[in-house]
């Protein structure tokens, strides 16, 4: 529904106007024009009795040579005691403003936006670092998120076979039921490791802190896709699987935010050198992705406010033009 004033923008409706294919390259336009992305405010909120809490502001702005002016602030908390309660750990809305008057334009759900641009910026990555045969998909977490990742997927590669690994079986039996009903072929499998072993990408999206993914199960060719940690204290792939790869992040903070880059470089098993580049530096063809059938490609995301102010213009001008 919108107001006079300012548009309001439910989750569905935000949904509906963010369909992958679309979104993929939209990110791919945006993270080759760029935009000013200040860094994100990230707060711990000590919690008693469960993990501790965290509170993130994002903000981003278009660059001031672009003939429409955004401006946008995402406000996000992360619960992880959340799941003891039945319920979501994240939850955040985005505001979007025209940058140019300072007039609020849009209130969006942001859980939406968040989900929907970042399985979207991993699909991107894969653009560039999987290999174009990629047929098989391992999906390690059975989230929101996780939930989303097949059908990014499907819009860069030709992904006819879905795994899905999580810790809580039942979890990963409404997820494959759930992508069943969307006409996706997803299997439940126990075996990690060998699930691991035959994967041509493997995308995890959990909220883990220790690695789950061992790189000795790691078979050449594959690209290797971590959304889910986005602390120092996060792991999802061990060391082994960091040195093995070409690595590239989505912005340069994940060199200081995520625990699948911090600990290994802080233990001396890779250096900073070992990150090859930005989804950015993809985008703007500074530098190439896969250049080989048999290499093992690694790509990290800890979100970015560049993705979040995409998405937002996005379902704006979508709305907008619609007349809704």
């Amino acid at each position: 529904m919108i107001d006079t004033s300012i548009m309001i923008v439910d989750a569905e409706s935000t949904t509906a106007a963010l369909p992958f294919q679309p979104l993929v390259n939209e990110l791919q336009s945006a993270f080759g024009r760029g935009c000013v992305v200040p860094v994100r405010h990230h707060h711990t909120i000590e919690r008693t009795g469960e993990p501790d809490a965290t509170l993130l502001l994002m903000p981003a702005w278009s660059n001031p040579n672009e003939e429409d002016q955004y401006l946008g602030v995402k406000l996000v908390t992360v619960v992880p005691g959340n799941d003891a309660r039945g319920l979501p750990g994240l939850t955040s809305t985005y505001m979007l403003y025209n940058a140019v008057d300072g007039r609020q334009l849009a209130l969006m759900d942001g859980n939406a936006i968040t989900s929907r641009r970042t399985v979207a910026t991993s699909a991107l990555a894969a653009r560039f670092l999987s290999r174009e045969d990629a047929r098989s998909l391992l999906v390690i977490g059975a989230g929101r998120v996780a939930s989303l990742i097949p059908e990014a997927y499907q819009a860069v590669r030709p992904i006819e076979k879905v795994a899905i690994w999580d810790i809580n079986i039942d979890n990963a039996r409404a997820l494959a039921k759930s992508l069943g009903d969307r006409g996706i072929c997803a299997e439940i499998v126990g075996d990690l490791e060998q699930a691991v072993g035959r994967a041509d990408v493997i995308s995890a999206a959990t909220l883990s802190t220790s690695a789950i993914i061992k790189g000795a199960w790691i078979k050449s060719g594959t690209h290797i896709d971590l959304i889910g940690g986005f602390t120092p204290n996060m792991r999802e792939a061990d060391d082994v699987a960091l040195a093995l790869s070409k690595a590239y992040v989505d912005t340069r903070e994940a060199l200081h935010e995520a625990g699948d880059l911090i600990q290994p470089i802080e233990a001396g098993v890779v250096s900073e050198d070992h990150v090859q580049g930005t989804l950015a530096d993809l985008a703007k063809g500074l530098i190439q992705g896969r250049t080989k059938a048999e290499e093992i490609t690694y790509f990290k995301a800890v979100g970015s406010g560049l993705a979040d102010l995409a998405a937002a213009k996005m379902v704006y001008e979508k709305i907008q033009a619609g007349g809704r």
